[in-house]
């Protein structure tokens, strides 16, 4: 339920998001002495409010003009499909608790390096986010890992296989025990039960979502989280203050309120913070003098993902989302992902993966593919339990690629004014499919007596799905190269700071959110404490 409101809707900061770059913004804010306060369009979850499989589609996907209120939500346009989080805690709900560090090429990509020496500076700032989020190597291994290491093996690449470092508690299994992570402060916690299900919010109480630590420990200190609320304007008020225009996210228009706060932080993500600042920069009344780069430089971890069913394993569940981590080369590394038994619903959107430049070639590789291996496909179509009989393999790279996002109309949004994606003609975009990947898929196939598999978006239309949308608000040494600066200010905006995904700056190759997480506490570093 959203929060009550409060008699006063006047604050020092508004924070319009609640995942990590919102959460970690709300802490700090608050302990320098700040009144605070988190707009969040999605609801607030207990963790028997959570499905028990992605089949509930009602608690677990996000559409609520089909009544799904859940965590998940499939965006879909022309050159991507991005998959992202909704509720009071952002992305940290339904991501697969991986906590990675980039790598060198991440600090020093030519978009940003110039700003600052950036691994110096994010430094101590990474060992903070470690330590807030609870990370600790995952010491549960699972059959996908003992192949990825056989893969590892084979291809000389032992030493670069190690296990993933996650955020979970690993306390005892099922048992429920006295906050472990800030001397009591935080709530109880229960140990992981390695039932894979992270990705549809878990119901043990054993990850180490915001809402268990930042954002917990930020409504301690009186920070105010108001659930269920959207916004639907920013605008700078001629005194230097600024008004944020809300509506209640179920309610329709008829339910719009009116804040204002000193200074305001987006942190609504890509997918959402990214429109607000589109649509108000060509408001005259709302945030006119925004950078054009707003939309720019929009890029993904240069993913692919491919599905393998292997009819005769009915234990590729077992453990957390993501258990391991395998870098096959200096720019790419795959990790083996899973959902918990029973979390079969993107069978509806998978077909049998081949290669092929064109939709059609796909199509007619894939139907060869069908006709070649009769039996092995009719068995992997039909497993009972898709989950538990199925590894997801996630391939990503460092290597950049990018989009722009603008306002517009296209089949995707129905034809109605909404986001949309132009090709940037300055590089190349994103990938659905790449060599290296699908040989490490079939490879990885091959030895479970499997079956690949992809999206079916990814196989019609060419083009990736991705957990890790980042940019479209990027740092530059001026307006005309960027929307914000190195300490997330946006240009022609006094008091309005961008900390969220669309902030970063350059492809970590990684899970972004350690990286988002160890921005916000530089960021916030920056902001003296109330006098």
């Amino acid at each position: 339920m959203p929060s009550s409101a409060p008699a006063a809707s006047h604050y020092d900061w508004i924070v319009i998001g609640s995942g990590f770059g919102g959460s970690v913004s709300a802490l700090r804010l608050a302990e320098k002495g700040y009144r605070v306060l988190v707009v969040e369009k999605g609801r607030r979850f207990a963790a028997d409010d959570f499905p028990r499989t992605n089949w509930d589609l009602r608690r677990w996907m996000w559409r609520p003009s089909l009544g799904l209120r859940g965590i998940f939500q499939m965006s879909f346009f022309r050159h991507v499909t991005v998959l992202h989080g909704v509720g009071v805690g952002g992305g940290s709900l339904v991501y697969a608790n991986t906590l990675p560090y980039p790598t060198a090429e991440f600090f020093q990509a030519p978009s940003w390096s110039a700003l600052a020496d950036w691994r110096t500076e994010l430094e101590p700032h990474y060992a903070t986010a470690r330590r807030m989020l609870g990370a600790v190597r995952n010491p549960h291994e699972t059959p996908g890992d003992r192949i990825l290491l056989e893969i590892a093996r084979e291809t000389g690449r032992e030493d670069h296989f190690r296990e993933a470092d996650v955020a979970v508690y690993f306390g005892a299994s099922g048992e429920t025990a006295p906050d472990p992570f800030f001397g009591g402060a935080g709530p109880d916690r229960t140990g992981c039960t390695f039932c894979g299900a992270c990705m549809t919010g878990c119901r043990v109480g054993a990850k180490n979502t915001l809402d268990r630590n930042y954002l917990y420990l930020a409504e301690k200190r009186g920070v105010e989280v108001r659930a269920e609320t959207e916004v639907i304007a920013l605008r700078a008020r001629t005194q230097g203050s600024y008004v944020v225009e809300t509506k209640d996210t179920f309610g329709g228009y008829g339910t719009r309120s009116r804040l204002t706060a000193d200074r305001v932080v987006c942190a609504g993500g890509v997918m959402g913070t990214v429109p607000l600042l589109l649509a108000m920069r060509e408001d005259p009344e709302g945030l006119p003098r925004l950078s054009p780069r707003v939309g720019d430089f929009v890029r993904t971890n240069s993913e692919a993902l491919f599905a393998v069913v292997a009819p005769d394993r009915s234990d590729l569940s077992d453990g957390i989302a993501i258990t391991s981590i395998l870098h096959t080369d200096e720019h790419s590394h795959l990790e083996p992902v899973r959902y918990g038994a029973g979390s079969g619903f993107f069978r509806l959107l998978a077909v049998p993966y081949a290669r092929g430049r064109t939709s059609l070639g796909r199509v007619a590789g894939a139907l060869a593919s069908l006709f070649r291996h009769p039996r092995l496909w009719a068995r992997a179509l039909t497993v009972r339990d898709f989950a538990r009989h199925t590894q997801i393999l996630l391939y990503m790279r460092t290597l950049e690629s990018n989009l722009s996002l603008r306002l517009g109309r296209s089949v995707f949004t129905g034809f109605t004014r909404g986001l949309v994606t132009q090709l940037d003609p300055s590089t190349k975009a994103p990938q659905a499919f790449m060599p290296d990947a699908t040989a490490l898929a079939d490879r990885f196939a091959k030895k479970v007596g499997g079956a690949s598999l992809a999206l079916l978006t990814d196989m019609l239309l060419g083009t990736p799905s991705t957990a890790h949308i980042l940019g479209g608000a990027c740092m530059g040494a001026s307006a005309e190269g960027g929307v914000i600066d190195a300490k997330h200010r946006a240009y022609g905006y006094d008091g309005l700071y961008v900390i969220d995904g669309s902030s970063v700056s350059a492809n970590p190759g990684v899970n972004p959110s350690l990286t988002i997480t160890a921005m916000a506490e530089r960021a916030m570093s920056f902001v003296p404490a109330k006098s």
